[in-house]
């Protein structure tokens, strides 16, 4: 075999770039259906083998969509959807990588409150007041971290950055659990978390971006700099 002939897993990434460019470039459209195996392999230049595992790949990723005998679509390239194969990894990071997860999750956070503080509507306030009153009503960690995870949904729905919302969706509950571990071993991390939430609805209700910003990530790093002293990161 020649050395110098590219590996299978070579084409087919090629292939894979090249369909993403036609997405990208407009040649193909979200909700438009692919050019039959044959056709786009040609089109492509490439074998049908490697377009037929390009296309298993961007399905798995979600930028395609496989219907059941109809074809192969391009998806709506919605950012939750995309973004879903990066919530399976942070829902399976531990340790020092749950630790990252945290850190970017520090780092988006204050930047969507801060966003969220100048562009807050009175009504997406109110259902952010809602969720610290349901919080401040109850001492069930279970509802409490409900309605945080819920708290900080509206907020970052309130940035008005789509994408920013899907990657903090994923992040905010995958680090669920380490939030329910800190409840259980710190007994005054429930008046923490309310103080904490309260001084963000405070800071949105001013609509004061940089206090927003610091509450927030003060919020974040506290239950970071926890979970790196248990892990040693």
């Amino acid at each position: 075999m020649d050395d110098a002939a590219p590996r299978k897993g070579t084409v087919t990434q090629r292939a894979v770039e090249e369909i993403k460019a036609m997405i990208a470039e407009g040649r193909l459209e979200p909700g438009q259906r692919l050019p039959t195996e044959r056709d786009l392999a040609v089109q492509l230049g490439m074998s049908r083998s490697s377009t037929r595992e390009a296309i298993r790949a961007l399905t798995v990723m979600g930028v395609l969509d496989a219907r059941h005998g109809s074809g192969i679509y391009v998806g709506t390239l919605e950012a939750g959807d995309l973004l879903e194969s990066f919530g399976v990894v942070a829902d399976l990071s531990r340790g020092p990588r749950l630790v990252e997860l945290l850190q970017v999750r520090r780092i988006l956070e204050s930047a969507a409150t801060a966003l969220a503080a100048a562009r807050i509507t009175e009504e997406q306030l109110a259902a952010v007041e809602a969720h610290l009153a349901a919080m401040n009503a109850t001492d069930d960690p279970e509802e409490i971290l409900a309605h945080d995870l819920a708290f900080h949904r509206e907020i970052a729905s309130a940035a008005g950055n789509a994408t920013m919302a899907a990657i903090l969706d994923g992040l905010s509950s995958r680090t669920f659990r380490a939030r329910v571990r800190r409840g259980h071993q710190e007994q005054d991390a429930i008046a923490r978390t309310r103080r904490e939430h309260a001084a963000i609805h405070r800071a949105l209700a001013a609509r004061d971006p940089e206090a927003a910003r610091a509450a927030a990530a003060a919020h974040v790093g506290g239950v970071e700099e926890w979970l790196r002293g248990r892990v040693g990161g």
